[in-house]
């Protein structure tokens, strides 16, 4: 077969020409995508982290909610607003009820220090005036009625928060003076007594105290799945964004390379020379014919950039050259261009081997020339009948 002479191809007047603004809007341009790039990637990881540390607790939280995942599913997700307003109602509320079980805790405080043994418990322990020089070593937290009365009355946050940690104090009391005390001494004898009759009172108001508590553990518990809820909603959200943002730097980068292909390809053209004339596509579609099967396939890639629904890896295909868009016949130009003159007759010479292997029904005939071979045979057939047009 014979060669095809690149000059044919009547590349020589497309010369690259941009300018210099056009080239600083080029890599303003890049400089941006760059730029956002960079942000999408950051949340991007910031939703990756979410959701491997969601999945990771996923199974100390699943038997909290497996009994209601249904309705977790369909229930209504507030916004983080909302759930920051529930949260300080909520607090509040508690505090509140906390407030009420302190002051139904006092009364008990006072029908303990009303009793006529609660006297040497009243007030600090007056270590220097009794003598007691090995007070503190025994006793590493003092304490006494009176300042647990100001730390109840304490209003600037430095007060009591729970009645558990009043308790705790009063059995703190009583507890000291028996450690420090013999037991045999009217002082141990008086708290331990206290300290008995406290404890029954105590129990009395327990209950109480544990039903808050079960309703704070499920007030929490239920405002973190609401949070965990709004989270979720909220990563689930961005990574929609963020889906769409991607598509929409892909469709800029896809644009800003079609428009530097085209100036830098095409910038001093006019759109007259732009356009491929008739004789022109039917060298293009005999340049094909030329080509290495390695070389048929890019050709075919080349194609298929631009129109994503062409067949390009496919046992057949059907090109049709005048279908082509003027960009796709542009870029098959160059490509061919610099194949044969790189190439040529290398490539001339490979497939007169391959011709005549199939004329002798060769069975070594590989799948890439046979591929090579009915394509250009398919288009031999087209610029034929291209040729039998009358011309107008």
């Amino acid at each position: 077969m014979e060669g095809v002479d690149a000059s044919n191809l009547d590349l020589e007047n497309v010369v690259p020409r941009v300018n210099d603004a056009e080239a600083d809007g080029f890599r303003c341009s890049v400089d941006e995508l760059v730029m956002k790039v960079d942000k999408l990637e950051q949340s991007v990881n910031e939703v990756e982290k979410f959701y491997l540390n969601t999945s990771i607790k996923q199974p100390n939280t699943s038997k909290n909610t497996s009994s209601g995942k249904h309705k977790v599913k369909d229930r209504h997700v507030p916004g983080f607003k909302k759930l920051q307003q529930e949260a300080s109602r909520r607090e509040a509320a508690a505090a509140k009820r906390m407030q009420e079980l302190m002051r139904q805790f006092g009364t008990i405080l006072r029908q303990i220090t009303q009793h006529k043994w609660a006297w040497p418990f009243m007030q600090p322990v007056d270590v220097e005036g009794l003598g007691l020089h090995d007070y503190y070593e025994i006793i590493d937290r003092p304490m006494d009625f009176s300042t647990i009365k100001n730390q109840m009355e304490a209003m600037d946050g430095a007060g009591y928060k729970h009645v558990r940690e009043i308790c705790a104090d009063v059995r703190l009391v009583f507890k000291n003076a028996m450690k420090y005390n013999d037991e045999q001494s009217d002082v141990h004898l008086m708290a331990n007594t206290l300290l008995e009759k406290f404890e029954e009172k105590w129990l009395q108001l327990l209950p109480k105290v544990n039903e808050e508590e079960k309703r704070r553990e499920e007030e929490e518990a239920e405002a973190q799945l609401s949070m965990q809820l709004a989270l979720e909603a909220a990563h689930a959200k961005m990574a929609r964004d963020l889906c769409n943002e991607l598509y929409e730097v892909d469709t800029h980068v896809e644009e800003l390379r079609e428009t530097v292909v085209r100036r830098c390809r095409f910038g001093c053209m006019t759109d007259i020379q732009m356009k491929i004339s008739i004789e022109e596509k039917r060298n293009l579609g005999i340049a094909l014919t030329k080509l290495s099967p390695d070389g048929l396939s890019k050709a075919l890639e080349i194609v298929a950039q631009n129109n994503p629904l062409f067949p390009a890896s496919a046992e057949e295909v059907e090109l049709d050259i005048d279908a082509q868009s003027e960009l796709t016949l542009w870029r098959l130009k160059f490509f061919i261009k610099d194949t044969l003159e790189v190439g040529g007759k290398s490539a001339s010479k490979c497939d007169t081997s391959n011709s005549a292997n199939v004329a002798a029904t060769s069975p070594n005939i590989s799948a890439a020339s046979k591929r090579k071979r009915e394509i250009c045979d398919a288009l031999v057939k087209n610029a034929k009948k291209r040729n039998k047009k009358p011309s107008k």
